[in-house]
């Protein structure tokens, strides 16, 4: 599987990229991965160097939260912390649009997932600009403020927040779920035709779906603009869900591998010492 052809490292059209690859045994697969990433999971722990940020984006019923249970369940639960941001609230609200995100990163050791990301903030906001209203900002008094410099001075800022973030020992990787709209439409349908999956429907994901050329349009522009080498965006295709989840897992083992993890040793005196402490615990 050639890993480099879903990274983001040139402008690019969404139209070019597929949405569906099938890989044979990828359940199989992804089991062995899995503890591979939770090895490195631990040694990242222990060395205490690093932390790293995944950031997932895709429509409605791309998988996102699917993904997370199987990719990350060898994971010490302990070492991952997953953040799902919905509508802001009103506390959020009296802050600046990044604050809400600033305040879950992950510390180092730990793997931190946004499950929908700051990135809605040029998305959901651009598709939807009447919610930047409730932001309060001072420079923006109509709809007019809200034109693409505006969201293109935003994405922006987004880069230079995760500028600072790698700088200071934030492994950034970010991933679109690549998912087609005959696919949603299927997703969308089991959902309604099941009943234990009822609950997952919202007639909100109508209204959405009759967005769609305007969120491919936000999404191609902002894979377009922050995909940064300490940054990168990677595209996924989500229609099959079993082999969007080993890609994703592969390119995350294969980030992981390059930081050579090396947990601490102990200090010279307390080595020295070490047949001492095994002795004391012997003659227990």
């Amino acid at each position: 599987m050639n890993l480099a052809k879903y990274k983001v490292t040139s402008q690019i059209k969404l139209s070019d990229f597929f949405t569906k690859e099938v890989e044979d045994d990828a359940k199989k697969a992804l089991k062995k991965i899995r503890k591979k990433i939770s090895d490195l999971q631990n040694a990242m722990y222990a060395e205490g160097k690093y932390g790293m940020l995944i950031c997932l984006q895709g429509m409605d019923t791309s998988g996102k939260d699917s993904l997370i249970r199987e990719v990350f369940k060898d994971v010490n639960a302990s070492g991952v912390e997953v953040h799902s941001f919905k509508v802001p609230t009103a506390l959020e609200l009296k802050h600046d649009f990044m604050w809400r995100h600033y305040i879950a990163l992950p510390p180092k050791g730990k793997m931190g997932i946004f499950n929908r990301t700051h990135y809605e903030n040029v998305l959901v906001t651009r598709v939807h600009p009447n919610y930047i209203y409730a932001e309060n900002i001072p420079e923006v008094n109509s709809l007019d403020d809200l034109d693409d410099a505006f969201y293109h001075d935003r994405m922006k800022r987004i880069n230079d927040f995760e500028n600072h973030l790698a700088k200071n020992g934030t492994i950034i990787l970010k991933f679109y779920l690549n998912l087609s709209k005959d696919e949603q439409k299927n997703r969308l349908l089991r959902r309604l035709n099941l009943p234990e999956k009822n609950w997952k429907f919202s007639d909100g994901d109508l209204k959405e779906r009759k967005l769609w050329d305007k969120y491919m349009f936000c999404y191609e522009e902002v894979l377009n603009k922050t995909s940064k080498e300490n940054a990168p965006w990677f595209v996924i295709p989500a229609d099959d869900k079993p082999t969007a989840r080993l890609i994703f897992a592969k390119i995350l083992l294969e980030e992981l591998e390059k930081y050579n993890f090396v947990a601490p040793t102990l200090a010279p005196k307390l080595l020295a010492q070490i047949d001492d402490f095994k002795a004391q615990l012997h003659k227990e």
